[in-house]
């Protein structure tokens, strides 16, 4: 009878795991589904985020796929940083530690930003320099056309 009584926590906490397990597979099924209609993708437990050409949609992960999505284009973008801790830091020398890690994608509408939250800080400041390089085409993109633009005037 003690053997049962201390083998049944051992039990509930496989069960447990099980579930645990299947719940992340189907998360996981769940973004593959919904990611192949991006030209890039990511998934973490906080967020899934998808990228086609500018635009940019982001949402929670669950069974069923992706919630709370919103999207916005990197046009409407002016800047993008790394946020660790609640701290700004550089893309480019991430620190090595950090619990809060997040992309923060500053908008042209005055006072307006995104947070996109990550898990990992290389996986959130590899997705943050290739997003900047993203705006930067995009910005440069957008003064060619310009002078283009006036120099036919």
């Amino acid at each position: 009878m003690e053997r049962g009584l201390l083998w049944f926590p051992l039990l509930a906490v496989f069960c447990w795991l099980a579930w645990s397990g299947w719940n992340e597979y189907q998360k996981l099924e769940a973004y593959r589904r919904w990611a192949e209609q991006f030209d890039r993708a990511k998934y973490d437990i906080y967020a899934v985020l998808g990228q086609k050409n500018s635009d940019l949609t982001w949402g929670i992960p669950t069974r069923q796929g992706p919630v709370n999505q919103q999207s916005f284009s990197l046009q409407d973008v002016q800047s993008i940083s790394l946020v660790v801790d609640s701290q700004e830091v550089d893309c480019e020398t991430p620190p090595s530690k950090g619990r809060a890690i997040a992309l923060k994608f500053i908008l042209a509408e005055p006072a307006s930003f995104i947070q996109i939250p990550f898990t990992e800080i290389p996986l959130a400041a590899r997705w943050g320099n290739y997003l900047q390089q993203e705006l930067k085409k995009l910005h440069q993109d957008v003064a060619h056309n310009r002078e283009q633009g006036t120099g036919k005037s």
